[in-house]
């Protein structure tokens, strides 16, 4: 079990990660690379040889490989990033990069998304160096950019460029999954991700013929792509049940004791109330606008214009996605993909999954560990072209006033000291014996 030691140490790294500014605001300004020193600096001081590898000067990624007893067994990724969204000091209530514990509570931008899971990396590392302790299987550690943006210099780099660093791979966990979800009535469910939607962030191009804006114009450029946004943020997209999915709402149906009506998914999703937020976002695809940009002055009509949508799929959903975009489009507006990754699918039946599921069970017996799939992405895209399949487990056992979905990305992020120990014991017991 994680000694005391890791304990006081998770808590720590967390606020030291924090207090590192890796702000990512998309367009190459992150610098990782001090964070990721922070990082390799701990590993080392466990033992290990930790590799740094940048694609662009300053935005480093860590990876580190911890041998297990079973040479045999496959090995396993675990990986978080070091990258943080931005955060506007005026709205907070403390400095986000503060790093502040006050009254039991880690708080700034990164606390759940996700120096916290960094640091339960580094902890339970830590503490295995100080008790001896080896895996079954290898293990390999991976910090990385720029998964707040494209993963190019995170992710991606490490997928394409360094391969070997993951030979014999199979499965690996990372951030969004475990934590404690109370729904309102007493009860604690503990979601494991075993899927993600896909990627489809999209570039909307309107071309029409450019003139004064005092004058009739049958081709104006924003008239056309205001017309196809509309269409887009108005459709209602079809229903489509991935087996995480449907997992998923056969579980919590069978907890709240309703009938798993897979006809009348909406109806289904209104039975299971609060419940209903871990699922209700990916019964479909769906597309967001997001970004708009035209025109230069009040009185010229723009011969071009441009939007930006946010597009999700499920596993097996592509295919429909992009022929309802072609459609909602039309034929004045052209579209392409700023970026896209796959939809991801991560068996239930597999030893991992059970492992992952007796941990959490293990430390919290009063909750109700669900699968569920991850409307958004991780890393674990990037990874899965090595053939590596990806689960969401960094476990927070949360108390009920806090929203831990409302904290990613929102104001005041914190995380409870006790949730990082929580989380540091569940993540030691399942990577023992997984």
């Amino acid at each position: 079990m994680a000694d005391q030691q890791a304990l006081d140490e998770v808590v720590e790294f967390t606020s030291g990660l924090i207090r590192i500014d890796t702000t990512n605001r998309g367009g190459g300004d992150c610098q990782e690379r001090p964070a990721a020193e922070y990082a390799a600096e701990r590993l080392a001081g466990a033992g290990l040889e930790p590799v740094m590898l940048e694609r662009t000067r300053g935005r480093t990624n860590v990876v580190a490989r911890i041998e297990g007893t079973d040479p045999s067994a496959d090995a396993l990724l675990v990986h978080g990033h070091l990258d943080v969204v931005p955060a506007e000091a005026a709205d907070w209530s403390v400095d986000p990069f503060s790093g502040e514990i006050r009254d039991g509570v880690v708080w700034g931008r990164g606390a759940v998304d996700m120096k916290n899971m960094d640091a339960m990396i580094l902890a339970v590392v830590r503490s295995w160096a100080r008790q001896g302790v080896r895996p079954r299987r290898d293990v390999v550690v991976a910090f990385t950019a720029d998964e707040e943006a494209s993963a190019e210099d995170g992710s991606g780099f490490l997928a394409d460029e360094h391969p070997e660093l993951f030979e014999g791979c199979t499965e690996g966990v990372s951030e969004s999954g475990a934590f404690t979800f109370h729904d309102g009535s007493g009860r604690q469910l503990y979601p494991i991700a075993a899927g993600e939607r896909g990627t489809g962030w999209l570039k909307l191009t309107a071309r029409g013929r450019a003139g004064h804006g005092s004058k009739v114009n049958k081709g104006n450029a924003v008239t056309r792509l205001a017309a196809a946004v509309t269409r887009i943020g108005e459709h209602e997209w079809p229903l489509r049940l991935t087996p995480t999915v449907r997992a998923a709402l056969g579980e919590l149906a069978a907890l709240y004791g309703v009938d798993p009506d897979f006809e009348d998914v909406d109806g289904l999703l209104r039975k299971l109330g609060p419940a209903a937020k871990l699922v209700e976002a990916t019964v479909r695809n769906s597309a967001n606008p997001t970004m708009l940009d035209a025109g230069y002055k009040v009185n010229v009509i723009p011969g071009e214009a441009v939007a930006y949508v946010d597009g999700r799929y499920l596993a097996g959903g592509e295919e429909e996605f992009r022929a309802t975009l072609d459609r909602l489009t039309g034929p004045d507006v052209d579209w392409e993909f700023a970026h896209h990754e796959v939809a991801l699918q991560a068996p239930l039946d597999s030893p991992t999954y059970a492992r992952m599921r007796a941990a959490v069970e293990e430390f919290a017996p009063e909750g109700h560990v669900v699968p569920y799939c991850m409307s958004g992405g991780t890393d674990a895209k990037q990874f899965s072209r090595l053939g590596i399949t990806g689960y969401g487990f960094a476990p927070l056992k949360l108390p009920e006033d806090l929203d831990y979905q409302a904290l990613f990305h929102g104001v005041d992020e914190r995380v409870p000291v006790e949730a990082l120990h929580f989380g540091v014991r569940v993540l030691d017991r399942f990577l023992r014996t997984a």
